[in-house]
């Protein structure tokens, strides 16, 4: 299969196109292809120092890498900030699909993950 011609794209993370900002002080982008189903796609989502998200899952798995700051993530069904295990810059994660986790940071972080779409979250409580 020939693929079709893409232009190469490449930014630090202080240049970021942000094209999503949230209430909480999160943002996010699609960094490269889309979240259509059966395509693969990249996006970065910046977490703000204190910020923590409600347990969820996804329904795609998700590569994540730690591209700045350190994140904070927990398994399990309810939000619990003292069970999370502490990635710095430059970890790697395999998120599964289905998988019930909280996450966030106690100083600003930049995730970039890749995903194949289609991309949904399914938040099993409120977030706090």
């Amino acid at each position: 299969m020939i693929r079709p011609s893409i232009d190469p794209i490449a930014f630090d993370t202080a240049a970021i196109p942000w094209d999503a900002f949230h209430d909480d002080g999160t943002r996010s982008a699609t960094l490269a292809g889309t979240r259509d189903p059966g395509i693969m796609f990249s996006y970065a989502f910046f977490v703000p120092a204190g910020v923590f998200d409600a347990a969820h899952s996804h329904s795609a798995d998700v590569h994540l890498v730690v591209a700045a700051g350190e994140l904070r993530l927990g398994y399990g069904t309810a939000l619990d900030v003292s069970a999370t295990r502490r990635f710095p810059q430059g970890s790697f994660l395999l998120v599964p699909a289905g998988a019930a986790h909280f996450d966030g940071a106690d100083e600003d972080t930049i995730l970039i993950g890749t995903a194949i779409g289609p991309w949904t979250t399914e938040y099993l409580e409120k977030s706090p």
